[in-house]
């Protein structure tokens, strides 16, 4: 009786520190950070404010790794852990080796990429006719969801155009209908200006002038930041925002990185509002909503991370999410049946900003709800009901399948 009793205690024990686990397979990840230097000392607020942490560049392996340990409660059914295996690369040529490196000897099929938009775009070439999928988290151009697509790449973060059309929808149902842009000297702020040129032309917005900014203190710069019948005597932010009355209802400001954004708002020579870049902002993720589970999912991080949760962050853990559920709901490893999966048009993927999402066919975008927040309060959730559409109402944002310049 006793043996069977120590028998049974230490089955027990065994099995509670995880013994039988130890069979468990384990689904590797791959997490390509690419070369991000050249934004080093881009958006830096003067004095003390460059200091705090959420001024602070980080990569969003942060929302990954969060994503991560979600997985694996789900992997746990089927007896799955999930690992990340981070690996670097400066050039398209690298980040390809890597990929192979990672596919031949892990036989890692799905990867989340932290890469800049043009390598990200080469790169997506190198791995066409492989079974491989790239889920992008950081880049927001909207060529790498048309004429530069790939099959093999999902994208997860909205596109320069899903944010401007939620802005552009917000503006028309305010009737501010007339707006000053304002374009910083990054190509980014240009991919931003683009896309809300198409969008102010899609919601009937009118785009009164688009002004150039640029930083400097060279006095032989000054006449760029004004129109030629200003004064010099003006600040360069009184001199780009001037003009009559009725001039405009709003002003747009491109300036991705934040370089100049900041000083725009209460400075204008109008007493107008500011969006775009500062002011109210299109957000993937914003710390302020409180509903959807969203407040659990910011806690969380920061307490992880000692920071806020930031657009890319939240979108290397969503990522993760359907990287994870694909596998639960497919009992399977293998790469065509998660595609298969990620496409379908039913799919639910929860983002934490109400309803369940799923990914374009014509451009693997995944559709979503954009948050329209200031710097501390979501003030919009578009798409807004106003604005419908005939299969999808979040197909109102970004590309539709009309517009669609993407060929697989």
């Amino acid at each position: 009786m006793i043996k069977i009793l120590a028998t049974a205690f230490i089955v027990i024990y065994f099995s509670a520190i995880g013994i039988g686990k130890a069979h468990a397979k384990e689904f590797v990840i791959g997490y390509l950070e690419g070369d991000w230097s050249f934004q080093e000392g881009w958006g830096e607020h003067p004095g003390d404010m460059k200091n705090l942490k959420e001024y602070s560049p980080h990569r969003p392996i942060d929302g990954a790794r969060v994503g991560l340990r979600d997985a694996q409660f789900l992997g746990r059914s089927m007896k799955i852990t999930y690992t990340l295996e981070k690996r670097f690369g400066k050039t398209p040529d690298d980040l390809f080796s890597e990929i192979q490196d990672l596919y031949s000897k892990l036989g890692v099929r799905v990867f989340v990429a932290d890469i800049p938009a043009q390598i990200l775009a080469e790169v997506g070439k190198k791995i066409e006719g492989m079974e491989i999928l790239l889920f992008n988290i950081s880049a927001y151009e909207d060529n790498l969801r048309g004429k530069l697509c790939s099959r093999n790449i999902m994208h997860i973060l909205p596109s320069y155009s899903m944010l401007t059309d939620s802005l552009a929808q917000y503006l028309l149902h305010k009737k501010w209908t007339k707006v000053l842009v304002l374009e910083g000297q990054q190509k980014e702020d240009k991919g931003m200006v683009n896309a809300f040129i198409r969008s102010a032309d899609r919601f009937r917005i009118e785009i009164v002038e688009s002004r150039q900014f640029h930083l400097s203190q060279d006095p032989r710069k000054r006449n760029i930041n004004r129109p030629e019948q200003l004064t010099r005597r003006k600040s360069r932010v009184e001199q780009i925002t001037r003009g009559k009355t009725d001039a405009y209802d709003v002003i747009f400001v491109a300036d991705h990185h934040g370089e100049f954004s900041h000083s725009i708002p209460y400075r204008s020579v109008l007493a107008r509002p500011v969006i775009g870049s500062e002011g109210l902002s299109a957000k993937a993720w914003h710390w302020s909503y409180l509903r959807h589970g969203a407040p659990q999912v910011s806690s969380r991080f920061e307490k992880q991370n000692m920071r806020r949760m930031q657009d890319n962050d939240w979108a290397g853990m969503v990522a993760i999410k359907a990287i994870s559920e694909a596998v639960l709901r497919t009992k399977s490893e293998n790469i065509i049946d998660i595609r298969k999966y990620l496409l379908k048009q039913d799919l639910k993927l929860d983002g934490f900003k109400r309803g369940g999402y799923s990914f374009r066919l014509w451009n693997n975008q995944l559709r979503q709800r954009i948050l329209l927040a200031t710097s501390n309060w979501t003030i919009a959730v578009p798409p807004l009901k106003p604005f419908l559409h005939e299969k999808n109402d979040l197909d109102t944002l970004g590309y539709d399948e009309p517009e669609n310049q993407c060929k697989f």
